[in-house]
């Protein structure tokens, strides 16, 4: 096995002296309880990104990181971890996970760039995330009660998937008595046995592919199988006959909402077989779960807003013989507040008209900004009733520590 490579030498910079890793990272954790990401980066002094903002930590010996500093650092959270290092050196980055012990674990992303590591960490919380942490829509309680199918999970990077599902599996590992498996790359929260067994497999140290696991995942007789993220046609494909043989799946898209990530699913298939897994994607879909997170107008921190997309015989029906004008999956959740639908933007009005998000920000993040200024029209015009007072922000909200 070759070691990682070490970075030409810059100049006439010196080796970088015994590194204590563990007293950097609580160094930088140390500015706030809402840090999210630290940043190891070549010309730069270590940074942390707060409330979605990158500002530099004064660390003795780290003023401007060199790039043998920064080849340390890398060295020092891959350890033995063989196989991030082959994926460092064949495909020029790795993700692994990471933990101080008494401090915190992350999730981590160490890559090449101009000859140089780089290295970026996701602070994961010390516990696992619970429902009520989230502000997550009551009706999503009723995916704790399915028995079958899949619900996803979309957004952006750092929209707080990964959280919402691990929130998702908390509940049910409280409330129900299965065996869950799930399978993430890498591990972030780490579930303890409660009502259920929790069995967490990582990819490259457990299993080599998100599919081959789900596919052995399917002999080991759990009730509930997360998938951290459904990257590929085989690993949609096994998803689905999972979801058809009575399991529970639970995964992620990187998708910007609910009618998006129905044309992904279906746009990763030959289009000769489109009929069929619209068919089967009707039949199997639970939820789809869109998020975004929004800064909150008094600026301490990020609010999410949600669109849930649910399977119902009107939207099923979109689903497999698609959408077409007055029939879309837009329109039917704009509709369908009575089973529990929502969109983006009738939930990003609300956060608007009670104070908690500026107008600015609402419509940077609505999907038709010409339709939530319609919404907002009283809103703006002269006159109208002021905002609700800003809420006071809640205390130790993960929602606020993290963007997944």
């Amino acid at each position: 096995m070759s070691a990682i490579q070490e970075p030409p030498a810059q100049e006439t910079t010196a080796p970088p002296a015994a590194l204590n890793l563990a007293k950097v990272l609580q160094q930088m954790l140390e500015v706030s309880d809402k840090v999210s990401d630290l940043i190891f980066s070549p010309g730069r002094p270590p940074q942390v990104e707060l409330v979605s903002k990158l500002q530099p930590v004064l660390v003795a010996g780290l003023e401007k990181l060199t790039p043998p500093q920064t080849y340390a650092i890398a060295k020092l959270i891959i350890g033995n971890h063989e196989t991030s290092l082959e994926s460092l050196e064949k495909f020029g980055s790795t993700d692994l996970s990471f933990g101080v012990p008494g401090l915190s674990r992350f999730r981590v992303n160490i890559f090449k760039q101009r000859g140089t590591y780089a290295i970026v960490m996701r602070v994961i919380p010390p516990r696992t995330p619970r429902f009520e942490d989230f502000g997550l829509p009551d009706q999503l309680r009723e995916v704790v009660e399915l028995k079958n199918g899949i619900v996803l999970v979309t957004g952006p990077t750092g929209s707080g998937k990964s959280s919402s599902l691990a929130a998702v599996i908390d509940l049910i590992n409280e409330t129900k008595f299965y065996h869950i498996v799930t399978i993430e790359d890498p591990i972030e929260f780490l579930h303890a046995h409660k009502n259920s067994t929790v069995h967490q497999r990582e990819l490259h140290s457990d299993t080599p592919s998100f599919a081959l696991a789900l596919r052995a995942a399917l002999r080991q007789a759990p009730k509930v199988i997360l998938v951290g993220e459904m990257r590929d046609k085989e690993t949609m494909e096994v998803a689905l006959e999972a979801a058809e043989t009575g399991h529970l799946v639970l995964s992620t898209l990187h998708t910007i909402d609910a009618a998006k990530t129905v044309e992904r699913i279906i746009g990763v298939f030959p289009k000769n077989e489109e009929k069929i897994i619209r068919t089967r994607l009707a039949q199997s879909f639970r939820y789809i779960i869109s998020q975004r997170l929004l800064p909150r107008a008094d600026g301490t921190g990020r609010v999410a807003a949600i669109e849930i997309l649910k399977a119902t015989s009107r939207t099923k029906e979109y689903i497999e013989r698609g959408e077409t004008e007055g029939k879309s999956l837009l329109d039917a959740m704009e509709q369908g507040d009575m089973e529990g639908m929502q969109t983006f933007d009738g939930e990003i009005e609300k956060l608007v008209r009670s104070g908690i998000v500026t107008k600015a920000d609402g419509l940077a993040y609505a999907s038709n900004q010409g339709n939530l200024l319609l919404r907002l029209g009283e809103y703006s015009a002269g006159g109208a009733a002021k905002p609700k007072p800003k809420p006071e922000p809640k205390s130790e909200s993960i929602l606020d520590m993290i963007e997944r």
